[in-house]
């Protein structure tokens, strides 16, 4: 379905999303839980039944701890490096993930340690890249690790807004590393991006609020933040990723 020029990678909130991804005909999918805190890593069991589920699409999973900043403690990288060992032994062909100094730059020696953990797999440096000071120095940093692409915005709240450094990103890393636009692509805008950039991967979640199966909600009571909608769940549509992959194919043919 998709022209092979470009690779699709889903942000999935779950296995149903995972599967809608496959059906959409995206390349990969992210998988990750704690999506209103940027994601966090999976359980054991989402990771398990996404991989025994996904049959061509590939799977990734993000190794986030949790959710704030990207400066951990040498407890929290022992957890992270424990994660990246599930994910091999499940299956996962490459993870996600990203660790910064206090000052905004890439932690070498955390990241170093993590990639050694993950060799042999695909690895993508995600948005933490966006909180960098200096971004084209970051850039080198990652290419120096072995990282093989970067997800970024741009610097900016979307990949939109985020198109000046997104290009120059492009230009800059050349074949040395992969740019991967993400943060709000979607229908309306991917053509646009491509255009503007030259990039060739894109991630976005393609989500639609379903209602919940629940009938009943005691209105004074909320399970995280109050006034959130939790009488809808939030997931990945086949048709939406499928719209979002034609828009571009339709434009480049």
């Amino acid at each position: 379905m998709q022209d092979k020029r470009f690779q699709f990678e889903i942000c999935a909130n779950g296995v149903e999303s995972c599967l809608a991804a496959q059906q959409g005909g995206a390349d990969r999918v992210e998988l990750c839980a704690g999506i209103p805190e940027g994601g966090t890593t999976p359980s054991y069991g989402e990771i398990l039944i996404a991989r025994k589920l996904l049959k061509t699409t590939r799977l990734h999973v993000i190794i986030r701890p949790r959710g704030g900043d990207f400066v951990y403690t040498s407890l929290e990288l022992e957890r992270m490096a424990a994660d990246i060992d599930m994910a091999r032994q499940l299956g996962c062909d490459g993870v996600v993930l990203g660790c910064l100094t206090a000052d905004g730059d890439i932690d070498r020696e955390a990241n170093a340690l993590l990639m050694s953990r993950a060799e042999g797999m695909s690895v993508t440096f995600h948005r933490a890249f966006d909180r960098c000071r200096q971004p084209m120095e970051a850039l080198e940093d990652i290419i120096g690790l072995g990282f093989d692409r970067i997800l970024t915005s741009g610097q900016q709240p979307n990949a939109e807004q985020g198109i000046p450094l997104l290009r120059e990103l492009q230009q800059r890393a050349g074949d040395r590393i992969v740019i991967m636009a993400g943060c709000g692509v979607n229908e309306q805008n991917i053509v646009r991006i491509q255009q503007e950039t030259g990039i060739k991967e894109f991630h976005f979640s393609a989500r639609e609020s379903v209602p919940s199966h629940s009938r009943y909600f005691n209105p004074a009571i909320y399970m995280g933040r109050p006034g959130a909608d939790e009488c809808a769940l939030n997931l990945t549509t086949a048709r939406r990723v499928r719209e979002t992959i034609e828009k571009l194919k339709a434009f480049r043919q």
